[in-house]
Formats: structure tokens, C-alpha cells, sequence
């Protein structure tokens, strides 16, 4: 994965500036609690309507696992266009029938609207792990995931 350098020369690059600065909201406690499962916390650290694409919205959401921390199977609003990057430690997913691929820190993958995240879990029972979820979705989307019924 090519990286590019978005900010001016001796600064860091814009991207690490976003990730430590919701990691840092995110220690305060600022945001909105989403539903989580087994050892597990879900914050909303973000959200921002985009000015050039009426009715459309980014909102990230930091999921924090620790060992052997899990997420009930779920989907997304079908407007939601997803990415993800692991922050820290090792997190197991599975997007609908695929395989279930573990991502590392530093490791990133997208989810597309109407898919089903079957896995979503720390793939450590030891280390605790973080992943930051950015959506693109509909600004008046308030449920970001739907937990499957059992």
C-alpha cells in the first residue's frame, strides 16, 4: 500500500495527525457510546457532514477489544461505505461468505454497502486490540450497525 504525504515539509503527514487526534478524543470519553459485545467498546470520535457531496456524511467510530474481545456478526446501513485500519494488536473479520483474514496494526480493508461482517473480534486472548472505522453514509443515518438476530 502506497502511502502519500499530504502535509508540509517537517510536519507529520495528515493522515497519523486524524488517527491521533480521535485516538486522543476517544481516551477522553468524548463521543457517542454505540452498542458493543464481549469485552469490547465502540465510540463515535468523529463526524462531519462533506460539503461537496450533499446529504452525505463521515463518521468514524473507534472499536477497542480487549483480549479476547468480540463483536456480534452485523451489517451497516446499505448507504455506508466503510474503511478500517487496525491501530493496535490483531483484529480477525470476515466479510460475508469470504474468508476470515486477520489484520494487523497498520493493516487496512473496506467493507461495501449491504455487506455482512460475519467475524469482527480480537484475534488476541492476551493483548488487547483497536480499529478505527470510517464511514461514509447518509448524513441522517443515527444506527451505524444492526446486530444480526439470533
Amino acid at each position: 500500500m502506497k502511502r502519500i504525504r499530504t502535509s508540509k515539509a517537517g510536519g507529520p503527514p495528515r493522515f497519523i495527525c486524524a488517527v491521533i487526534v480521535c485516538a486522543l478524543i476517544a481516551t477522553l470519553g468524548v463521543g457517542s457510546g454505540i452498542a458493543a459485545d464481549k469485552n469490547s467498546k465502540v465510540t463515535l470520535v468523529y463526524e462531519h457532514t462533506l460539503p461537496n457531496v450533499p446529504g452525505k456524511s463521515i463518521k468514524a467510530v473507534l472499536v477497542e477489544y480487549g483480549p479476547g474481545g468480540t463483536s456480534s456478526a452485523h451489517t451497516h446501513p446499505k448507504s455506508a461505505f466503510i474503511y478500517a485500519t487496525v491501530l493496535e494488536g490483531s483484529i480477525r473479520s470476515q466479510v460475508n461468505n469470504g474468508p476470515v483474514i486477520v489484520y494487523r496494526a497498520g493493516e487496512s480493508f473496506s467493507e461495501m454497502p449491504g455487506d455482512h461482517h460475519g467475524v469482527s473480534a480480537n484475534a488476541s486472548e492476551t493483548e488487547p486490540a483497536r480499529l478505527l472505522a470510517v464511514f461514509v453514509v447518509d448524513t441522517d443515518e443515527k444506527n451505524l450497525t444492526t446486530n444480526d438476530t439470533k
